[in-house]
């Protein structure tokens, strides 16, 4: 049995910001701390649990659906769930909020001119060209988080810079012990 609580880091930003490479971090300064930690991530759950799903807006928020029912399970059983979304609409970041019970957003901000330079992939690229439609940041929309409780800038700050304020805010808003 675990003795802390479970709750949800939600990592939101643009395609290549840096979401899943702070998530990683974190995960394994929590997992040293003896956490029960479980990551969440885009890419992951695309191929294995919404590989039936599109990039449409209707796919997509049915891809965040899906991504919150897990994180809430988990959650409410005590684990720390860290869950790496470009999640581009506020709406569905919300709900997502509003159904996690112990929830912290985290807006990974960075501009898409860094992004693209970071975009080992070439998925803005193909984006460019024509090749992917609706990539978040060409020609489909990022609505920014209103009041996320962590901004970091992963254009001006280093990794452990942007794990540390991570840490940092969950331990001041009481999840870690």
């Amino acid at each position: 049995m675990t003795k802390h609580q479970g709750f949800t880091i939600w990592f939101t930003g643009l395609p290549c910001c840096g979401k899943t490479t702070i998530a990683n971090q974190v995960a394994i300064l929590l997992k040293k701390r003896n956490y029960l930690v479980e990551q969440l991530d885009g890419d992951i759950i695309r191929q294995n649990f919404s590989s039936d799903l599109s990039f449409s807006k209707k796919d997509r928020d049915e891809n965040i659906k899906r991504a919150t029912f897990l994180a809430k399970m988990l959650s409410r059983n005590n684990v720390v769930v860290l869950a790496s979304f470009v999640s581009p609409y506020r709406k569905q970041r919300r709900k997502a909020r509003k159904e996690i019970k112990n929830f912290v957003e985290v807006y990974v901000r960075c501009p898409v001119k860094i992004c693209m330079k970071r975009d080992v992939k070439s998925m803005y690229k193909k984006a460019l060209e024509g090749k992917i439609q609706h990539f978040t940041g060409v020609d489909d929309p990022y609505e920014e988080p209103e009041n996320p409780e962590i901004i970091v800038d992963t254009d001006i700050e280093s990794v452990d810079e942007s794990v540390q304020k991570v840490l940092l805010k969950i331990e001041e808003l009481g999840y870690l012990t």
